[in-house]
């Protein structure tokens, strides 16, 4: 993706209010989630060890940032891409039953990152995880969580458009289900970045279902690591996958706007179902593939909401430097602030 600049931008906030404004999306989003979802909060690292296979690995070619301990010896340590495995080790080892889970404030640094209206270098999200049973392992529960976590930004947008009535409400009233498997049929020939443009403008909200497995072109609708998200099990129809993406219509920037991702996680089958189709099973023999494989943590649901991507979104924003402090390249700092787009 590249800069988009929308003609005639006006921030809807005035600088001297956004802030405020900030605080209150961040505040009552949690507080509706936490309580929806029977999520408590924990306190998460910002680094873990190096070789234990906690840290996401995202698409497999992104770099963590690392460094050295002299303090452990010189093991080595790698700041967070996100904290989808970590979480689920926390539910183990604080014995959380199932229906309920834990919720925390991940910071994550992606150096890899292509810059642009929506991606950073620095990342912030709702990191959430909630225990479940095998029997919860199905299409209908995945999609009566997501409903849930619809409702609560419905609920928040509700709230941050009676603080500032300048703020008009856009959300649809329900969230539309489809898998990459009918988008790809119905639009062979686009991208799959445009097909999400192309659903989620005729819908409005859309969750997106299976994403990381192979379609039938043979090809993946986005990258999923193989170690957390199930995106190989089979469903209803023929159709493959336990997880997806929270995705709606941006009418600031005029193109589809992914707010989470997630999913029920790997099981034992699926797990090695799925690195053996990556090709990496040696990662079996790592910590915490080692813990699922022995029974060690407990089967879940999880995902990570973007904590600036969703007030960017609610504040109706057209950069999400609007909203966080980060670092950017000069020319684009320059390029917004010709626009009146003004970057933190």
């Amino acid at each position: 993706m590249s800069l988009v600049i929308p003609q005639g931008y006006e921030p809807a906030l005035a600088s001297e209010d956004m802030e405020q404004a900030i605080k209150q999306v961040k505040e009552k989003f949690q507080e509706k989630l936490s309580g929806t979802l029977s999520l408590k909060r924990v306190t998460a690292p910002l680094f873990v060890l190096s070789g234990t296979g906690i840290n996401d690995n995202l698409n497999g070619i992104e770099r963590p940032v690392s460094f050295e301990i002299p303090a452990i010896g010189g093991k080595r340590a790698e700041i967070v891409h996100s904290l989808a495995k970590w979480k689920r080790m926390k539910l183990g080892s604080y014995n959380i039953e199932a229906g309920k889970g834990l919720y925390t404030d991940m910071n994550a640094i992606r150096a890899d990152e292509e810059l642009d209206n929506i991606h950073s270098l620095y990342v912030d999200q709702w990191d959430w995880e909630r225990t479940i049973t095998a029997s919860d392992r199905n299409i209908d529960f995945l999609k009566d969580i997501v409903e849930k976590i619809y409702q609560v930004i419905k609920d928040t947008e509700s709230d941050i458009c009676h603080l500032w009535p300048q703020i008009k409400p856009i959300l649809t009233d329900k969230i539309t289900f489809i898998h990459t498997e009918d988008l790809q049929k119905e639009f062979p020939e686009l991208s799959p970045r445009e097909r999400e443009n192309q659903v989620v403008k005729k819908y409005g909200s859309v969750f997106l279902i299976g994403i990381g497995g192979e379609l039938s072109d043979g090809k993946i609708h986005d990258g999923r690591s193989p170690d957390y998200d199930d995106w190989s099990t089979p469903t209803k129809d023929g159709y493959r996958g336990l997880n997806g993406d929270i995705i709606v219509w941006n009418p600031i920037l005029n193109y589809a706007f992914e707010l989470s991702s997630m999913g029920i996680r790997v099981d034992k089958k699926a797990l090695q179902t799925q690195l053996e189709i990556r090709e990496c099973k040696d990662r079996l023999e790592l910590f915490f593939h080692q813990s699922l494989m022995k029974d060690l943590i407990p089967l879940s649901i999880g995902g990570g909401i973007g904590q600036s991507r969703l007030c960017m979104f609610l504040l109706r924003c057209a950069h999400i430097g609007e909203v966080q402090a980060s670092i950017w390249p000069e020319d684009m700092v320059a390029e917004c602030a010709k626009n009146n787009i003004i970057l933190k």
